[in-house]
């Protein structure tokens, strides 16, 4: 069945497109096979790379005839181990890659339909080039792509403006389990005509059908960006900057983020060549004003939020970006926090979401719990602070094997940490979706209805269990 499976997978895909483990040195399979984070390592009966969407209906349902349950991958820079096969050796990884046409720009409608493997860096660099924004922004930006964006819902830097990526697809292409090709790239911002088959889709992680397109909204380029960095005494102070911000810049302000100290310390650590203008302090803010009345508007709403905030004693610092290339080595700074968590080793993490007005209360607890049964534990904190998107990460105390730590306090310390947002009535998965890593987490915090509910939709949509299994529910 193996032999006559893979051929038929070879007439459609191609012989190039069907890869296979026997056959392929390890190095050109783990891409495909082992997580971004090096955490899950799996074996896939074969690797498929189909072109259109037409391909990717075959190959499902081949993978149907045969009972194969499919593995759909993006760009592989997921976070939870929902994106790569298991060990058995039995699924079928579709890689959607190569599905990378931008179908349709609509400058007049503000949208474009792109294909699922489009990487999300190219999808703006089009809107841009059209003079429009698509403004979904992630550290991974140049290798995530848009299919995955949507499949986990991904949030990222702009949520406090324009929303997670659910708020920015207005139409989907997708594959069923059965194999049938639903075409709803409706570029309609109002379509009341029965159920909104669009968000199922959206945040299943490839458990209810296989994403292939989208269409996504656009937006006018803002004439001006001001960029700053604020100090902070405690995180009590940052909500305080954050209501500030917003009562004085309303929706202009599209970015407002948090660093711990433990975060931007171990940036300097390891990418010292990257300059931090205020130096060490307990709290750092990184806020961004986009404006459509021009620069000097911009400017003024900016210095007259922070001028505020340091003679009401809020902020002990600021410092201003005065160009493009310091607004964007402020950014760097945030966005190189993961990549300097990964070279320090494995560590636990926790995206999770939380009432803005509960952060400091929940941050407060969990610390103190944290430090009181994981003495020398690094506790680093950052993230979407605007939208109540925390990092809440736990790295190993210096000199502990991070792997040896996480072995064996992982579920101890999630057991904390989870307490203590379900008790701030937060939610466990903000961003990253949930995986194979917080599957059974999920289970024993999301209500019994919810999940049967959950579980009913699953088997109404992929009644044979083929579509990712053991994902999510």
């Amino acid at each position: 069945m193996t032999v006559h499976l893979i051929n038929a997978l070879r007439g459609v895909v191609g012989d190039a497109h069907v890869l296979l483990p026997e056959l392929l040195p390890d190095h050109e399979l783990t891409p495909y096979q082992q997580d971004w984070r090096k955490r899950y390592q799996g074996r896939a009966l074969a690797v498929l790379r189909p072109e259109t969407t037409a391909q990717v209906a075959a190959v499902v349902k081949l993978a149907r005839e045969h009972r194969v349950s499919l593995v759909p991958q993006g760009g592989n820079t997921g976070l939870v181990g929902g994106g790569v096969p298991d060990g058995s050796g039995q699924q079928l990884l579709l890689s959607l890659k190569r599905l990378q046409k931008v179908r349709q720009l609509d400058a007049a409608n503000l949208t474009m339909t792109v294909e699922a493997g489009c990487v999300l860096q190219q999808v703006q660099d089009t809107a841009r080039h059209a003079g429009l924004l698509f403004p979904l922004s992630l550290a991974a930006e140049g290798s995530c792509t848009i299919g995955g964006n949507l499949s986990t819902n991904a949030g990222g830097t702009q949520v406090l403006r324009y929303g997670n990526a659910r708020d920015l697809c207005l139409g989907l292409e997708v594959v069923t389990a059965e194999g049938e090709i639903w075409d709803g790239l409706s570029g309609l911002r109002k379509d009341n005509t029965g159920y909104d088959l669009r968000d199922l889709f959206i945040g299943a992680e490839g458990t209810l059908g296989i994403i292939t397109a989208a269409t996504l909204k656009l937006f006018p380029q803002p004439r001006a960006r001001m960029t700053a960095l604020a100090a902070c005494p405690t995180l009590e102070a940052a909500v305080q900057l954050l209501g500030l911000a917003q009562s004085r810049c309303g929706a202009a302000l599209t970015g407002f983020e948090v660093m711990n100290a433990q975060s931007l310390a171990l940036v300097a650590r390891h990418f010292p060549q990257l300059i931090q203008p205020l130096g060490p302090r307990p709290w750092t803010v990184l806020l961004e004003l986009s404006d459509n009345e021009g620069e000097t508007h911009a400017r003024e709403q900016f210095e007259g939020v922070l001028s505020e905030a340091l003679e009401g004693g809020v902020i002990d610092d600021a410092a201003v970006a005065e160009s493009l290339a310091q607004s964007q080595a402020m950014w760097h700074l945030r966005e190189s926090i993961p990549l300097a968590q990964s070279e320090e080793g494995l560590n636990i993490k926790h995206d999770i979401a939380l009432p803005v007005s509960r952060i400091p209360a929940f941050v407060a607890a969990c610390d103190a719990l944290l430090a009181q049964h994981f003495p020398g534990s690094r506790l680093v904190n950052f993230g979407h602070l605007g939208d109540g998107n925390l990092h809440y990460n736990v790295q190993a105390p210096e000199g502990v094997a991070p792997a040896d730590f996480l072995k064996t306090h992982e579920a101890a310390v999630n057991a904390v940490v989870y307490d203590q947002v379900m008790a701030h009535g937060g939610s466990i998965s903000a961003e990253h979706g949930i995986g194979q890593l917080k599957r059974e987490e999920l289970t024993r915090r999301k209500s019994p209805v919810a999940l049967q509910l959950m579980r009913q939709i699953k088997q109404a949509l992929d009644p044979m269990g083929l579509l990712n299994p053991n994902r999510v529910v």
